[in-house]
């Protein structure tokens, strides 16, 4: 189900916020945010046949680093 998925999404954002805090990232400095299925890379949606590796590339971490502008 679609609660389902979100709930598998986030809990791949915190597990992957829990591992850059275990290499000594302050645990302010990083966000975590699950997508569930609105953030798909293909056609993979709820009711669409697909094969595991097309589903493969919806299960991924992205990271997006923000760089303070220095004065």
């Amino acid at each position: 189900s679609s609660k389902y998925n979100q709930t598998l999404s986030q809990n791949r954002a915190n597990a992957s916020v829990d591992y850059i805090v275990s290499q000594g990232i302050a645990k302010q400095r990083i966000v975590g945010k699950g997508y569930g299925e609105t953030k798909l890379l293909n056609e993979c949606a709820d009711g669409v046949t697909c094969t595991e590796a097309q589903h493969q590339i919806n299960r991924r971490t992205e990271f997006k680093v923000i760089c303070p502008d220095k004065k």
